[in-house]
Parts: C-alpha cells; sequence; structure tokens
C-alpha cells in the first residue's frame, strides 16, 4: 500500500508519465548502490561470523584443556597430602607463616600508604601547572595502580576475617590515629584528581597532536591501554568466577588483582564523542543561520579526522585502528545531524538543499581521507536523496501554490465584489489588475529558488508546477468572466445601470493582462513579455528534452490561452454594449417602425462614444480586435432581428433601399479604419445574400441559398427559414424546395471557419 501511495505522488498528473523513464533509471540506480551495500555488508558479516565462530571453538578448546590441567593438579596436591606424614601440621605452621609474612607486608604498605599519597598528590600539583605536557602521568598511574592493589588485598582481607581482626587492622594505620578508611577515602580524592587529567587530556586529544604535544599523547595512550588490559583480566576472572565459582576461588593468584572494570578505555570512546557531539551542536546553530556555508561550519571536522591520519596514528596502539574508530564515531554523528534536518518537516527549502548539495561534497571529502562511500555505515542520509530532492521541489511547488491561491482568492473577491480599486492605469495608459506584476514577480523568486539547485529535475518540476499555476488562473477568470456574465445576458437577466460599466472596466483590464503576458511588440527595447522573461529565465535551468518537448508547447497552449481569453472579454465588452444601450433600436430592425428610423446611424454615434471612452485604454494589440468585435457583434444582431416580433418584407415595401441606406450608414463608419475596414465590410457581404433571399423570385431562392453557404458554410437552415418565413409570399413549398436544396449541398470542409454566421440562428 506504501509503495502505490509513493507512486501516486510522483504521477499526479497525466503529463508526469514522461517522468517514468527518468523514475525507472533513477530506481535502478538506488537499486544497484543498495545491492552494492548489502554485497558488501554481507561479507563483512560473514568474515565477522567466521571470525567469531574461530575464536569461540579455540576458547571452549582452551578452557577445556585448563579445566584438565586444574584437575590434575588439584588430584596431584591431594595425593601429596596423603604421602607426607604430619601434612595437617606441616600446612598449618606454613600458613600461619604465610599469614604473618602477609600481615607484616600489609603493615609496611599501610605505614608508607600516606608519603605515597602525597607523592602522588605532588606530581599531580605539578601536572597542574603544566596541563599541556603532564610528564608525570605514567609515574602518577603506577602509583595509583600499586595503591589500588594494596586497597583490593586490604579490603579482602577486611572481607575474610573477623571483626576483630578488622580493628586490628585499623589500629595498624598510622600513629596519629588515621584509619585504614581515612587513607583509601584520600586515594579516592586523589584518583578522581588523576581521572580529571586523563579526561581533559582525552577531551583536548585533537589540540595536543595540532600543537605538537606528542609525549602527553603517547602517555595517555599508555595508560589507557594498560587499562584496557586490566579490564580484560577483571571481566575474564567474572567470567571465570561465574562459570567455575567453587574451583576459582581455591586458587589465589586468580582471585588476586582488581575486582572491578575501571573503563578508561570506554571513558576514552566517550570523549571522542562528546568533543564530536560539542562541535555538531555549534554546527548546528551556524547551518541553522546560514545553510550556504556548510562547507564552512564542518571544516573542524575533516580537520579533525586529517590530524588523526597524520598526527595520530602512528602514537596509538596498531590495535586500536584509532583513525578507524574516529571515522565511525564522526561519520555516525554526521548521520544523526543529517537524518534530524531530512525528518524536520518544517525546513526552509535552503536548507534542504544545503543537505542535498553536502551528501556528495561529504562523500568526495571523505574519499580523500581513504574512506570510499561504501566504507561508510550507515549512508549518511539514509540512501533519501531522491526523497529529499522530491521535498525540496516540492517546498517550491507549495509556496507556488500557496501564493498563487492568495491571489487567485483576492482577485476573485474583488471581482465579484467588482471592486474598482483592484485595477490601476498603468504607465502605459491601459487599464491593468494591480496582481498581475505579483504574479510573475513570485513566479520568477520561486523559479531562482529552483535554479539555486542547480538541478534539471527540480527546476523541471517547479516549471511544470508554475505553468499549472498559470493554467489554473486561466480557467478562473475564464468562469468568472462567463458566471458574471450570466447576470445580464443568461435566462434572468439583471441588468444594472451602475454595475455593467463597472463590469467592463474589468474586462478591458484583464484582456489587457493577458496581452501584456505575451506581448513582445518592445523586446527590442529590452522589454520582453512576462512568458518570454519566464522562458527565457526557465531555459537554463531545463534540460534539452524538456525544452523541446514539453516547454515549448505548454507555453504555446498558456499564449494561446492567454489570446482566447483576451478575445473573449472583448467579445462580452461589445455584447454588453448591445445589451444595455441597443436593446430598444434592435427590437425595431425590420418591422413597420424600421423604415422610418435612423437606429443605424445612432448605433454608429453610440460606439464612436465607446471607443473615444475606451479605445485608449485598451492594448494597442487588442484596438482592431475591439472594432472587429463591434462590426461582428453589430452583423450579427442586425441579421438576427429578422425573428423580432411583427417582421413581415412585403413585395410592395422598400426594404432594398432601407437595407441598403443601413449599409452606408455602418460602412462610413468602418472605412475610417481604412484596411481593416475594407475586410469588415468584406464579411458584411452576408447582407447582400440576406436581400436576395428575401428579393428573389421565389423558384431562385434554392440557388440563392447555395451560393451562400458556398460563402459562409456555417449559416443555419432555422436562420434561413426565419428569412423565407418573413417573406408576404412564403409557402410550404418555398421552404421544401430550399430544404431539399440544403440536403444536396456538399460542405466544403477546406473552407475557412465563419465567425459571422455561426453565432447567427
Amino acid at each position: 500500500m506504501g509503495d502505490v501511495e509513493s507512486l501516486a505522488q510522483l504521477l499526479r498528473h497525466p503529463e508526469d508519465l514522461d517522468k517514468i523513464p527518468a523514475l525507472k533509471a533513477e530506481f535502478s540506480r538506488k537499486k544497484a548502490a543498495v545491492d552494492g551495500q548489502l554485497r558488501h555488508g554481507l561479507r563483512a558479516q560473514l568474515e565477522l561470523t567466521q571470525a567469531g565462530m574461530t575464536s569461540i571453538t579455540d576458547g571452549q578448546r582452551t578452557v577445556g584443556l585448563i579445566k584438565e590441567e586444574m584437575m590434575k593438579i588439584d588430584k596431584l596436591c591431594a595425593e601429596a597430602q596423603n604421602m607426607i606424614q604430619d601434612f595437617p601440621h606441616i600446612n598449618v605452621v606454613a600458613q600461619t607463616h604465610k599469614n604473618f609474612e602477609s600481615v607484616e607486608k600489609m603493615r609496611r604498605d599501610i605505614r608508607s600508604f600516606d608519603d605515597r599519597l602525597a607523592q602522588l598528590e605532588f606530581l599531580l600539583d605539578q601536572d597542574d601547572a603544566d596541563p599541556t605536557e603532564q610528564r608525570n602521568l605514567l609515574q602518577i598511574h603506577y602509583g595509583l595502580t600499586q595503591l589500588r592493589d594494596i586497597r583490593d588485598v586490604a579490603m579482602d582481607q577486611i572481607k575474610s576475617t573477623e571483626d576483630a581482626s578488622t580493628e586490628l587492622l585499623d589500629n595498624l594505620a598510622l600513629d596519629d590515629g588515621a584509619t585504614v578508611q581515612d587513607l583509601f577515602a584520600r586515594l579516592d580524592d586523589v584518583i578522581e584528581r588523576f581521572d580529571q587529567h586523563i579526561g581533559e587530556a582525552c577531551i583536548n586529544l585533537i589540540d595536543l597532536v595540532q600543537a605538537g604535544n606528542d609525549g602527553v599523547v603517547v602517555r595517555l595512550a599508555v595508560i589507557v591501554e594498560d587499562e584496557e588490559k586490566t579490564d580484560a583480566k577483571v571481566k575474564a576472572l567474572q567470567d571465570a568466577q561465574r562459570e567455575y565459582k567453587d574451583l576459582a576461588s581455591r586458587f589465589k593468584s586468580i582471585t588476586a588483582g582488581p575486582k572491578e572494570l575501571r573503563g578508561y578505555k570506554d571513558k576514552f570512546t566517550k570523549a571522542i564523542e562528546y568533543v564530536c557531539e560539542a562541535n555538531m551542536a555549534e554546527a548546528r546553530e551556524k547551518f541553522d543561520d546560514d545553510p550556504d556555508k556548510v562547507d564552512k561550519h564542518f571544516k573542524w571536522y575533516f580537520n579533525n579526522l586529517n590530524t588523526v591520519k597524520l598526527g595520530m596514528v602512528h602514537l596509538m596502539p596498531k590495535k586500536w585502528n584509532i583513525m578507524q574508530t574516529y571515522t565511525n564515531i564522526y561519520h555516525r554523528q554526521m548521520h544523526d545531524f543529517l537524518m534530524s534536518l531530512a525528518d524536520d518537516d518544517g525546513l526552509g527549502p535552503q536548507y534542504l538543499l544545503a543537505v542535498i548539495n553536502w551528501v556528495d561534497r561529504y562523500y568526495a571529502k571523505m574519499n580523500k581521507l581513504g574512506f570510499p562511500e561504501e566504507a561508510l555505515e550507515p549512508h549518511v542520509i539514509d540512501n533519501r536523496g531522491p526523497e529529499l530532492i522530491r521535498t525540496y521541489r516540492q517546498v517550491i511547488i507549495n509556496a507556488v501554490d500557496q501564493f498563487m491561491d492568495r491571489i487567485n482568492s483576492g482577485d476573485r473577491k474583488s471581482f465579484l465584489d467588482q471592486d474598482r480599486n483592484a485595477y490601476e492605469v498603468n504607465p502605459d495608459g491601459i487599464f491593468q489588475t494591480r496582481s498581475l506584476g505579483d504574479v510573475w514577480t513570485m513566479l520568477s523568486q520561486n523559479l531562482s529558488v529552483a535554479a539555486s539547485s542547480e538541478r534539471a529535475d527540480v527546476a523541471e518540476g517547479t516549471v511544470d508546477a508554475m505553468i499549472r499555476a498559470l493554467t489554473t488562473r486561466q480557467r478562473l477568470w475564464t468562469t468568472l468572466i462567463d458566471d458574471e456574465k450570466d447576470k445580464y445576458m443568461g435566462p434572468t437577466p439583471q441588468l444594472d445601470g451602475e454595475a455593467v460599466p463597472v463590469f467592463q472596466e474589468w474586462l478591458i483590464a484583464l484582456a489587457n493582462d493577458q496581452i501584456i503576458c505575451i506581448d513582445d511588440a518592445d523586446l527590442d527595447l529590452g522589454r520582453p513579455s512576462f512568458v518570454t522573461l519566464f522562458e527565457k529565465e526557465a531555459t537554463p535551468l531545463l534540460s534539452p528534452q524538456y525544452l523541446s518537448d514539453r516547454l515549448a508547447p505548454q507555453l504555446d497552449e498558456l499564449r494561446n490561452g492567454y489570446i482566447d481569453i483576451s478575445s473573449h472579454c472583448i467579445q462580452t465588452f461589445c455584447q454588453l454594449i448591445f445589451l444595455t444601450d441597443f436593446r430598444p433600436i434592435l427590437s425595431k430592425f425590420f418591422t413597420p417602425l424600421w423604415y422610418q428610423s435612423t437606429d443605424m446611424a445612432s448605433i454608429i454615434i453610440t460606439f464612436r462614444d465607446y471607443l473615444a471612452d475606451y479605445e485608449e485604454q485598451v492594448h494597442r494589440s487588442l484596438r482592431d480586435l475591439l472594432i472587429d468585435s463591434l462590426a461582428d457583434e453589430l452583423l450579427v444582431q442586425y441579421l438576427s432581428a429578422v425573428r423580432n416580433k411583427g417582421v413581415k418584407f412585403r413585395r410592395a415595401d422598400a426594404f432594398a433601399a432601407k437595407l441598403r441606406d443601413d449599409l452606408v450608414a455602418a460602412f462610413d463608419f468602418f472605412r475610417s479604419y481604412g484596411d481593416q475596414g475594407r475586410e469588415i465590410m468584406g464579411r458584411w457581404r452576408a447582407v447582400e445574400f440576406f436581400l436576395r433571399l428575401l428579393e428573389v423570385e421565389k423558384s431562385l431562392v434554392p440557388g440563392v441559398y447555395e451560393e451562400f453557404k458556398a460563402s459562409y458554410r456555417e449559416v443555419h437552415i432555422s436562420w434561413v427559414e426565419a428569412v423565407l418565413r418573413s417573406r408576404d409570399d412564403f409557402d410550404r413549398g418555398l421552404l421544401n424546395a430550399v430544404k431539399a436544396q440544403a440536403a444536396q449541398v456538399v460542405e466544403d470542409l477546406d473552407a475557412p471557419a465563419d465567425p459571422i454566421m455561426g453565432r447567427v440562428k
């Protein structure tokens, strides 16, 4: 189920299917890396297991031999006792003599204990004065080892004798009345001071090597190694006493010496870990403040390891493999540090990027120290590089989506409230929404963030998200415009004399916005459009395949969307003019009132007024479209007026002359626009066919329809029927003849699309 969810996250959009080859290659590389690590780890585990089994076998064999020898010795001792007469008496005398010698030795040791402690304290005072050298470490350690042995023997004697013997032992202390326990308490204080010296040396080990104080490093190593051997003996004794308690207790040579683990080697290792942890904590603070300087923050890391490699390895016991020890500790700390960042859901994109880029540099530096990537376990970010890259990319995408959602929500509210403060007159003197520049500034900033990753996959995912966000914004404006348009032009229109002008201003501003996004007319002057600038910034970040296969078609589709929205805005603007200004006039066309009116001239005057108000506020690329839309909407409304109530063209009426008067009034206006006007008048040839359908003999109407259909292939038969029904000589035979002709007409599919008659129904 988790794999399915992960796959769903990777393939959220249809276009993400193009990522499958890249994802497959990525997963193959990841699998190869994991397989290599598994093989390396398995081989190491097998070797370690084989060595362990061999050691266990050898140990079992050795223990068996020891048991056999000890049994032989025990048997010989028992046989010897039976062979010697008066052995019990001799044994008692020998034991008494031995005990007497032990008591005498202990007495001498206790008498000199205080002086020896004082000498060790004096040596510690000398080392306090010269902490970087500590020349007396070995002497102090040797002295403390002897005093510890004395204490251990004394404590064994105390535990193995009666209370009276304990009191006697206490009385053997010193002439000043101090007891053995007082001496031992002082010994603990001296040991604590010595351990502090050892701890400080361990903490400052790197500094000591860098300063060239090899002597103190060697002395420290000798002490720790000696304590390591002592601890090994103690551990062996504890194991022997646990497994062969009765037998071991009979041999004094086995039970003599230290009884507890002192753990100097563990403390030595802990000191290395502590120093690394402290430096890591300091590096984390610096990283939080400035993630881009991660190399600088971890300069100490590689300096320390290099110091160990060049200056410490020859000073330490070879069996410690000190370089490997340091590397294992440091690598584990680096792993924990980076994983804490990788698991931080609130981490910003710059931090994720720093982690992603740091991994490759980290392994390159470690390789220079002699540790290739496959030799370092675990992987420093648990092979989560692709996941972090996707997370980093998603952080940028989320920022884009959230910012765009906020802008879209604000624009939607302003549009629905018909807020005039949401648009303004820009430096070019045209209407423009205030949010337009913010959108593209945000995209540019986040594109810069993606560029900082220096990864094509991050940039490509980000560009995909940005284009999706822009397409979503296009759909938003289309929906808002259509919904608002339906308020005035839908089945239940709500005409509001104050709201319509604001809506028209919004339409002009939105139409301008779309063209501003793609207009490169001033490219030579260093003023590229927003889309062109976006393409220019994105191109260096993307792969050649993405540029050709995805970016180019996506930008073409985006540009076409801007053109469609701007055209839709202008057309809706013109339709609103007819709805609010010309509805009463249009209802009189072709009715008896039409013959005495000058309605077409009135419409042209209103056109001029609107153009005077809005033409300079429309983007220069849309001014021709505005004229075309007014002319086309007028033609559509004019031809559609044949459905007005009361329309009837009588043979005796001068409807042909009136139609020509209307055309003259309209053409006088169109001629002022030069070539564009001539193109408009060419489209108005549809009125000529309209007139011919009305005035030719009934027998010729099917032929006229055929010509009409050839020139305007989208002419609707229902409209033609309405025209025919408006003739005063209409009959069913005429309609049937035209329909029969329509069934025989073969539509020319190669003819250009008809923007006029397709709208006349």
